[in-house]
């Protein structure tokens, strides 16, 4: 009894601190990256996996280009917790930079190593991740005009990783929702509308369920879309959301949901166009933003076969290359990735083609 009451007594302080804090959204007051020369530089994690090759293909498209970025590169790695120290120099180098390019770090499923991958975005306040799922002309897949965007709350939910075992064999693990930070979240969603002429948002949710933590991020939502008049809305329960995506996915426009549903709804999506390889992604706070591929697959299986499909983080990059404010290098990249892969027919494995991470490389140079 006394533990509960104490934790519940620690959650309300938790909640009145942060109604105190003013969570604005990152189109509201952002800070922007620092140029120096002409020149940005930006923190660079190929991460695990594949990383190492699609971050060497990044590099190769952007000197080609002559993007005017410099990457300050850390190979950190989820396979050894003993990284810490790179960890700190890599947000250290985050902070300075203010922007970041990054692959997916693997996170062991064993007692003691948390994620470097939600640390970072914890640590760095990056509450809202973009993955924009959307047909290539030319790639096989299983619906056409499929074009809607995820946007999922990156810093709480299930990710919050409170848990612990109350007793042997019984484990309790906390899932936290605030109603600041879901208004953050629901107000980027509905900017993010705005902004890119889409016309509706879906609220994603299981509220029939979760009545209290999933209720709140419902109403909430709701509340905040009385404040965008000209933006439609609706709201679906997650499990009926993956029906509606596998069998009518062109129903979707803009999604909004907490970090668990996000992450298995942009899995979805991913299927739905063809697979990880071609999925951008990106995250974004009020000061910092990273960016990586949208489905955020490490695909160790593939390591060094020099088969990995690079598309994904260069299509990430471009959305950086767009937050930077450097529109005609982000339009050069992505008409020639798009060409690549649709005119050209040069394509990985993973697409159904037979060129290696290095062909795809050259082809989209070439296409520069």
């Amino acid at each position: 009894m006394f533990r509960s009451f104490a934790r519940q007594s620690a959650l309300k302080q938790v909640a009145s601190r942060l109604s105190a804090r003013n969570f604005g959204t990152v189109v509201e007051d952002s800070v922007g990256p620092k140029c120096y020369g002409g020149t940005y530089t930006v923190t660079l994690i190929p991460g695990d996996g594949i990383g190492q090759e699609t971050a060497a293909a990044v590099k190769s498209v952007f000197s080609a280009a002559k993007v005017p970025v410099e990457f300050e590169q850390f190979d950190l790695s989820g396979f050894t917790p003993e990284n810490d120290k790179l960890m700190q120099e890599a947000l250290a180098s985050l902070h300075r930079n203010k922007v970041g390019l990054k692959g997916i770090l693997y996170t062991p499923i064993r007692l003691g190593h948390s994620s470097f991958n939600v640390a970072m975005r914890k640590e760095l306040d990056i509450y809202a991740s973009v993955a924009h799922c959307k047909n290539i002309p030319g790639i096989n897949a299983r619906h056409k005009n499929v074009d809607f965007v995820i946007i999922r709350e990156n810093t709480e939910g299930e990710y919050s990783g409170l848990e612990h075992q109350s007793f042997p064999g019984v484990v309790e693990s906390l899932k936290i929702i605030t109603r600041p930070k879901t208004e953050r979240i629901a107000r980027y969603a509905f900017d993010y509308a705005l902004r890119h002429g889409r016309k509706r948002v879906t609220i994603v949710h299981k509220a029939n369920i979760m009545k209290l933590a999933d209720g709140l991020f419902l109403n909430t939502c709701r509340a905040v879309a009385k404040e965008y008049p000209t933006i439609q809305h609706n709201d679906m329960i997650v499990d009926n959301t993956a029906m509606q995506l596998v069998s009518r996915p062109q129903q979707f426009d803009v999604m909004v949901m907490p970090n668990l549903y996000g992450s298995i709804v942009s899995n979805i999506g991913a299927g739905l166009i063809g697979g990880p390889g071609i999925v951008p992604g990106a995250n974004y706070g009020r000061e910092y933003a990273i960016f990586e591929p949208g489905s955020r697959h490490v695909a160790k299986d593939i390591q060094g076969r020099n088969t990995a499909n690079p598309s994904s983080l260069i299509l990430s990059s471009v959305m950086m290359l767009r937050h930077l404010q450097l529109h005609q290098h982000a339009d050069q990249i992505e008409k020639a990735v798009n060409k690549t892969l649709s005119v050209d027919g040069i394509r990985t494995p993973d697409l159904g083609g037979s060129q290696s991470t290095t062909d795809f490389t050259k082809a989209v140079i070439r296409n520069l």
